[in-house]
């Protein structure tokens, strides 16, 4: 039977259990958007996990929405994550980029710029952070502002924005990218109806409004190759204002769309508070009669609960995120039984300029 310790191949990389690192911003980064030694040293404490995708990482200025996230292009940011991936490589580790727009989900206090989106409708009841000082343990909640609509040649320069991202990401040594197209960003954006009320090939039909995402999948596999892109979507969740009646239409279609690209994986963010949606099973299976490649499930799982999707054939490997912020060894703890940590100090989730509450937990055999 499987289960979520066996070893498992995702086509040329080799992965040594079927237990995935989350994506999970911590707003940790220096001066710059620039990762640092520190980064390096939290994510090399996680190597244990079968892979690694990081925290959402911006493509460009315009694409940031929140205070002190990394980002993937400038030279220093490069440099800054070439110690990530080799720490995390040293270890025995695999690791993704994952790639980021926010789209409107930002404000000017964050970058200085206006947001961007598919159209001019602001994200009701939504808000991004900034930190008042540089030393602020906490951060400060803010509405996002109205978006801009985008052109389309801010489309594609946002194109070539996520190509650029994609190969500077290779060049900093990883080992492939995941676009974000999920969570009431961007891609997202784009691909609701109640967000994306353009007219022109970007909007209208769902075959129009998942355009920009394929658009985009294609200029990143001419550059890096079809073996090192995934995608991450999110049909279920409506935070953000993205509830959209047509969205698991539309979701079936794209994953149509990028089986035929034949692309490294499909990551299916999955709501993890207490009353979220459950995802049917017959969902899973039509995605898995779509989609032949692999296919990621992450969103509040505990053991049992991945060892069964896992067991059906639903999905292949399982995400973990909080748990691993306490729990840098969390695949040694699972697999033994071991008591799990808990987060000692909810302040230190988003932002710090030291190791309280990010890289200073320790393993259960220390």
């Amino acid at each position: 039977m499987k289960n979520i310790f066996e070893s498992y191949k995702m086509n040329n990389i080799h992965l040594k259990n079927r237990v995935l690192m989350a994506p999970m911003t911590r707003s940790r980064s220096a001066k710059g958007e620039v990762p640092t030694q520190m980064n390096a040293n939290y994510y090399a404490q996680r190597a244990s996990a079968g892979i690694i995708i990081t925290e959402a990482t911006q493509i460009s200025k315009q694409g940031q929405g929140y205070a002190d996230t990394p980002g993937i292009y400038t030279k220093e940011q490069i440099e800054g994550w070439k110690k990530v991936t080799k720490a995390v490589h040293d270890k025995g580790g695999k690791i993704i980029l994952q790639l980021w727009h926010v789209g409107r989900v930002s404000s000017s206090k964050v970058n200085k710029l206006q947001p961007i989106g598919p159209s001019p409708l602001i994200a009701k009841d939504t808000q991004v952070y900034i930190f008042d000082t540089p030393e602020s343990k906490d951060a400060t909640m803010i509405p996002v502002e109205q978006p801009r609509e985008m052109t389309t040649e801010d489309i594609s320069q946002v194109i070539e924005e996520f190509t650029t991202a994609a190969e500077n990401a290779i060049e900093a040594g990883f080992d492939g990218v995941e676009i974000h197209g999920a969570n009431g960003y961007l891609i997202d954006q784009f691909l609701r109806s109640n967000s994306n009320i353009r007219d022109d090939k970007y909007g209208g039909s769902k075959e129009n409004r998942i355009n920009l995402l394929l658009e985009i999948t294609k200029a990143v596999i001419a550059k890096i190759g079809s073996e090192k892109t995934g995608v991450r979507l999110s049909p279920f969740i409506k935070f953000k204002d993205m509830d959209d009646p047509e969205m698991l239409d539309t979701f079936m279609l794209a994953a149509k769309e990028l089986n035929k690209l034949d692309i490294l994986y499909i990551h299916l963010c999955e709501a993890d508070w207490d009353d979220a949606p459950k995802i049917p099973e017959s969902f899973r299976n039509e995605l898995r009669k779509t989609f032949k490649n692999t296919i990621i499930a992450t969103g509040g799982y505990t053991l049992q609960r991945a060892n069964d999707v896992i067991k059906k054939d639903l999905v292949d490997l399982v995400g973990f995120g909080r748990y691993f912020i306490p729990n840098p060894d969390l695949v040694s703890r699972l697999e033994n039984n071991y008591p799990l940590s808990e987060i000692k100090d909810s302040h230190t989730l988003f932002g710090g300029r030291d190791e309280y509450g990010y890289s200073d937990y320790s393993s259960y055999k220390d």
